[in-house]
C-alpha cells in the first residue's frame, strides 16, 4: 500500500469530511493528510529512514494514527505496543525491535530515563498531550513543518509493521507486515461485505490500535473514506450510546463484547436500526451472542469470521444473508485454506485437523526468530494452531485452539464446545474452559462460569442441563463460579490466567 498517494486521494477525494470523531474532536481528511505529512516530515529531520523502527505506545487516540500514518508515509517500521504493557515488558519488545523513536505518552511507572539508559539504540522519546523531561513534544513536531508529500521511495516487500503478539518479557514474538500486505485486511473486507463500503459510511472502533483487529479500520477509513467514531476503550454503554447517536453502519468486536452489550439493562432501548452488518472475530463459541443481538437489529446482517495477525485478517467470513453462523465461512479466492492431518496430509471434509494457510497475505515470519519461522511455515503454509473442519459445501468450522483439545480418559474434548453449551442457559453471561490435571483420566474439564445479575444455578442444575447438549465425558468435572473473567487488551478471555 501506498500510504501517501491513499491520503492524497482521500483528501481530494473527501476533503472537508469528517474522518474520525475523538471525544468532542473532529478531524476531516484534508486535515488528516496535512497532520501526518507534517509528522513524517519531522520524523525525517530526526533521522528516520526506510526501514527504522518507530515504537508507538498510546492509548486509542487520534496520535496513534498520525504515528502509524506518518511512519509509513516515510518507509519506516511502525512497532505497534499495547498501552497495557507494563515498563519490563515495553523494555524487552523495545530491545528486541531495536527502535529508534518511541511516540508515547506520561504514565505512572514508566520512566523515561530508565528507557533511555538500557536502550542504547532508542534516539528520541515523543510525548503526546503532556511535555515531559528528556522527550520531544507531539505537537511541536506536528505544527512545526509543512504538511508536504514525503519524497521517500517505499519499497512493497518492505517491513511495515512488527505486531508484538506475546508481551512477555521471556521473549517476544514479532509478526512481520509487509507494505504490499496492508492493502490484505481492506481487499478482503470489501470481498466479504460484497463491496458494501461507502464515503457515506460510519463505524465504531473500540479495539486497541496495538491489534490487527483496531489497525483494521484505520485501513478502511483512509481506503473507503469512511467516517472513524473512536473509542479510546471499549465501554458497554457508551458503545451503544456511539450507534446510535451517530448512526452507525457496521462493526467489529470481539464474542465478549457482544455478551457485555447484552448485559445491559438498557441495551432494549437503545435505536441500532442504522446497523448493516457486524462481525465477531477471535473465538468460535460465538454463535449464541450474535443471535441475542439480531433480535434487536433484525436487519443487520451476521457475519463470523477468522484469521489471525500472521494472515492478515479478515482470513475466511461468512457471506453475507448466510444463516449459517456456527460456522466461519469461506475464504477469499486469493487465500487457500486447509485441514491437514498430523502428518501433514490434507484431510477430507468432516475430518478435524490443523488449519492452514497459503497465500501472498501470510506473514514472512517473525522478527529475529528464525527457528519459530521455520516451525511455523512449512512448504509455504502457515500452521495456525487452530482445529478446524469444512464441511461439504466448503464452510469452514473453527474447533479451538489445538492446546484447547482436551484427552478426557482417551475421548477427544474441545473446550470451546463445551464453552457453547453452557451460553445456551439463560442463567449464564460468561463462560471458559479449561483442563486440569486428573489421576484417572489424565484431565478433565474446568468451568468458570459468570452467572446474569440476579440469577443463581446449582451445579448439579447444570450438569442436568448440559447432559442435554454434550456426551457424559464432555460435562465439567469442576464448576467455579466468578464475579467476571479475566481478559486480555482486545476483549478475549484470557485462560492463562484461568491456569495458573
Amino acid at each position: 500500500m501506498d500510504i501517501v498517494k491513499v491520503l492524497e486521494a482521500s483528501a481530494k477525494n473527501y476533503a472537508h469530511k469528517t474522518a474520525i470523531i475523538f471525544r468532542q474532536e473532529q478531524i476531516s481528511f484534508a486535515q488528516l493528510k496535512n497532520k501526518v505529512f507534517a509528522l513524517s516530515q519531522s520524523l525525517l529531520k530526526l533521522g528516520v529512514k526506510p526501514g527504522d523502527k518507530v515504537a508507538i505506545y498510546l492509548p486509542s487516540w487520534p496520535e496513534y494514527i498520525l504515528s502509524y500514518l506518518a511512519t509509513w508515509s516515510i518507509g519506516a517500521c511502525s512497532v505497534p505496543l499495547d498501552f497495557m504493557l507494563t515498563e519490563d515488558e515495553i523494555l524487552s519488545c523495545l530491545s528486541h525491535c531495536e527502535a529508534k523513536i518511541l511516540i508515547t505518552k506520561h504514565k505512572a511507572n514508566i520512566s523515561f530515563a530508565r528507557l533511555k539508559s538500557e536502550l542504547p539504540l532508542l534516539e528520541n522519546i515523543i510525548s503526546c498531550q503532556s511535555p515531559a523531561e528528556g522527550a520531544l513534544s507531539f505537537e511541536e513536531l506536528v505544527s512545526a513543518q509543512a504538511s508536504l508529500s514525503p519524497a521517500v521511495a517505499v519499497r512493497e516487500q518492505d517491513c511495515a509493521i512488527i505486531f508484538y503478539t506475546s508481551g512477555t518479557t521471556g521473549k517476544p514474538k514479532g509478526v512481520l507486515i509487509s507494505y504490499a500486505q496492508l492493502d490484505a485486511p481492506p481487499k478482503s473486507m470489501a470481498f466479504f461485505v460484497n463491496s458494501d463500503l461507502s464515503p457515506a459510511d460510519t463505524t465504531l472502533c473500540a479495539l486497541p490500535f496495538s491489534h490487527l483487529g483496531g489497525l483494521i479500520y484505520i485501513q478502511n477509513t483512509i481506503v473507503f473514506g469512511l467516517t472513524l467514531v473512536l473509542m479510546e476503550r471499549f465501554m458497554p454503554l457508551d458503545f451503544l450510546r456511539n450507534i446510535q447517536n451517530y448512526k452507525v453502519n457496521f462493526f467489529w468486536i470481539v464474542p465478549s463484547m457482544y455478551y457485555a452489550l447484552l448485559q445491559l439493562k438498557e441495551f432494549e432501548t437503545f435505536d441500532l436500526s442504522s446497523l448493516r452488518w457486524i462481525v465477531t472475530f477471535g473465538a468460535s463459541n460465538s454463535p449464541e451472542a450474535l443471535r441475542r443481538f439480531q433480535q434487536f437489529c433484525p436487519r443487520t446482517y451476521l457475519l463470523n469470521g477468522w484469521g489471525l495477525t500472521e494472515t492478515n485478517a479478515p482470513t475466511v467470513v461468512l457471506p453475507m444473508g448466510s444463516k449459517n453462523i456456527e460456522s466461519v465461512g469461506r475464504p477469499a479466492p486469493w487465500i487457500q485454506v486447509k485441514i491437514f492431518s498430523e502428518d501433514e496430509q490434507e484431510l477430507p471434509a468432516g475430518e478435524i485437523g490443523e488449519v492452514v494457510v497459503k497465500s501472498w497475505v501470510v506473514t514472512a515470519g517473525y522478527f529475529k526468530d528464525e527457528p519459530l519461522t521455520r516451525s511455523t511455515i512449512r512448504g509455504g503454509w502457515f500452521y495456525s494452531g487452530d482445529l478446524g473442519k469444512f464441511d461439504a459445501e466448503g464452510f469452514l468450522y473453527i474447533v479451538g485452539r489445538k492446546k484447547e483439545m482436551l484427552k478426557v480418559g482417551g475421548e477427544i474434548v474441545f473446550e470451546p464446545e463445551v464453552e457453547a453449551s453452557l451460553l445456551k442457559h439463560p442463567d449464564i453471561a460468561e463462560a471458559a474452559v479449561i483442563g486440569i490435571t486428573d489421576k484417572l483420566r489424565g484431565e478433565v474439564p474446568k468451568a468458570f462460569v459468570v452467572l446474569k445479575e440476579g440469577k443463581s444455578i446449582s451445579t448439579e442444575d447444570l450438569r442436568y442441563f448440559l447432559r442435554q447438549h454434550l456426551a457424559h465425558f464432555k460435562i465439567p468435572h469442576y464448576f467455579e463460579f466468578c464475579l467476571a473473567l479475566p481478559k486480555n487488551r482486545v476483549g478475549k478471555i484470557d485462560k492463562e490466567q484461568l491456569r495458573k
